[in-house]
C-alpha cells in the first residue's frame, strides 16, 4: 500500500465546520502523480515507490540520464520526483500507476515535508528569538548576542552555538496535521494549520502510520 503523494502549496484560507467553528487550513494540490520506479526489498533493500508530480508544463532541458530513466516507464521527464514508503509489500504498485488525492480521507493525519521560506542572513533576535538587551537608560546593548564562549576553559566557541547566519531555505517537516476536507475531483486537500514553504512550493504528503 502506498502511503504518500507529491503536491504543491496553493495558499491558506479558513474552513467552517458544521458546528460553526472556523479552522485555519492550507490548501494543497495533491497529485496527480505517476509511479516512475518501484523499489523492492529483494532488489533495493527497502520497499518504496518513486513518484513524479504531473504538471501542465513539461520539464525542459532534461539530461540524457533522466530521459532514459523516465523512458523505462514510458513517461516524459518531470520536474519533481521523490520516493514514498510502501507498506506490507506494496501490493501491486508498479511503474506507470497513477496516484491521486483519493488516497486520503477526511480526518486522516499526515506529515507534510517541504523547503521552508528563505530569509537570507538573519541576526540573533530574528533567527533564534533572543530577547536582546534594554532599550533605554543608555544601554548600548540592544540586539547583540552576549557571550558566545567561556573565558578560561574551554576557551573556544562550542559547535552549534546559536549565532547570526542563514535562516530558512531548509528541509522542514510538520507532523500530525489533520485533513479537514478532500476534493478528489480537483486533487485538493484542506489541511488544518500551516505547512512549510512559499506559495507554489513543492511538498511531500505522507500518511501517519
Amino acid at each position: 500500500m502506498i502511503t504518500g503523494i507529491l503536491g504543491k502549496k496553493l495558499g491558506m484560507t479558513r474552513f467552517f465546520r458544521e458546528d460553526g467553528e472556523a479552522v485555519p487550513v492550507t490548501v494543497l494540490q495533491a497529485g496527480p502523480c505517476v509511479v516512475v520506479q518501484r523499489k523492492s526489498a529483494t532488489g533495493d533493500g527497502y520497499e518504496a515507490a518513486q513518484l513524479a508530480l504531473v504538471e501542465s508544463k513539461p520539464r525542459r532541458h532534461a539530461t540524457k540520464a533522466i530521459q532514459g530513466h523516465f523512458s523505462k516507464a514510458g513517461l516524459a521527464p518531470m520536474r519533481f520526483v521523490r520516493e514514498v514508503r510502501l507498506l506490507e509489500g506494496g501490493g501491486d504498485t508498479k511503474a506507470g500507476d497513477s496516484i491521486k488525492a483519493d488516497l486520503f480521507q477526511a480526518n486522516d493525519l499526515v506529515n507534510v515535508t517541504g523547503v521552508s521560506k528563505g530569509h537570507g542572513f538573519a541576526g540573533f533576535v530574528k533567527r533564534h528569538h533572543f530577547r536582546g538587551g534594554a532599550a533605554t537608560h543608555g544601554s548600548m546593548f540592544h540586539r547583540a548576542p552576549g557571550s558566545i564562549g567561556a573565558s578560561s576553559y574551554p576557551s573556544r566557541v562550542w559547535k552549534g552555538e546559536r549565532m547570526a547566519g542563514r535562516m530558512g531555505a531548509a528541509r522542514a517537516t510538520v507532523r500530525n496535521l489533520e485533513i479537514v476536507q478532500v476534493d478528489a475531483e480537483k486533487n485538493l486537500l484542506l489541511v488544518k494549520g500551516a505547512v512549510p514553504g512559499p506559495q507554489g512550493g513543492y511538498l511531500v504528503i505522507e500518511k501517519v502510520s
